[in-house]
């Protein structure tokens, strides 16, 4: 799961994310795994692998597995926890793979993040072998989730987007996703929720995770680092546990589409 940006600057982002992020999403990871019968031999292509941890499970269900994500960093290190694998840095848009390479495709909260998500799908598709599926993750609409309260505060930090740009909640709107799912000639066939608990053991550990999200990459790289830990100190306060730690109820949506042929 990519955190939606490109090469992360920050020493040891890529391990913050890997440690504090990218293991709240197993849930989801292991439920579109099972939807896409990922076992011994499949070829698997993660899009937006991040540092690798949905590919890492994959592998260890039998899959010869392939990733790809817009961030070396993030790419080294699922290179170096899933050493069978082949990872590379690219564009969704435009992937280095022939017709029909693969008999899956994951894209774990990153087509969303694509300049053209129907473009991206529609390579998903072209790499896609005949009768192969797709599964995809998606944020529920804004209001479902609590971290988006934290992401919108950290956007205020950064210039100001146009409406259609991407983000995280680009395809999340009803009936967006499913619509370029059809215009890239997937067929829906499969849908369902994946509520996610995000726990962090204390701020620090909070910071460092979301400061690699894309809304905390993009406000670093205008406001600086110390103010956006303090907009982030501020809002996590409605969110802290008896025990220090801090919990947030976030949800996300997953879909299934294949190839549309018999």
């Amino acid at each position: 799961m990519s955190s939606g940006t490109g090469d992360d600057e920050r020493s040891g982002g890529a391990e913050d994310w890997a440690r504090f992020q990218e293991p709240h999403f197993r849930p989801f990871y292991d439920a579109v795994h099972t939807r896409l019968n990922i076992t011994n031999g499949t070829r698997l292509l993660d899009v937006g692998c991040g540092t690798g941890g949905a590919a890492l499970l994959a592998a260890q269900r039998g899959a010869q597995v392939v990733g790809l994500d817009a961030s070396a960093p993030f790419i080294a290190l699922a290179s170096a926890r899933v050493p069978q694998g082949d990872f590379r840095v690219g564009d969704m848009e435009q992937l280095p793979w022939p017709a029909g390479a693969f008999d899956a495709i994951t894209g774990f909260n990153v087509f969303q993040f694509a300049r053209h998500p129907t473009t991206a799908l529609a390579e998903a598709r072209r790499v896609l072998a005949r009768g192969g599926r797709l599964g995809l993750v998606i944020w529920a609409p804004h209001d479902q989730s609590q971290q988006a309260t934290l992401m919108d505060a950290m956007g205020a930090l950064a210039p100001a987007q146009p409406p259609d740009a991407p983000g995280p909640f680009a395809l999340s709107a009803p009936g967006m996703a499913e619509a370029a799912l059809q215009s890239a000639g997937l067929r829906l066939v499969d849908r369902g929720e994946a509520p996610i608990v995000v726990e962090y053991p204390d701020a620090e550990a909070a910071c460092r995770a979301m400061l690699q999200g894309s809304a905390g990459k993009r406000a670093v790289q205008h406001s600086g680092e110390a103010r956006v830990r303090e907009v982030l100190l501020d809002g996590l306060a409605a969110y802290r546990t008896e025990t220090g730690g801090y919990r947030l109820e976030n949800r996300y949506r997953f879909l299934i589409a294949d190839t549309a042929e018999s």
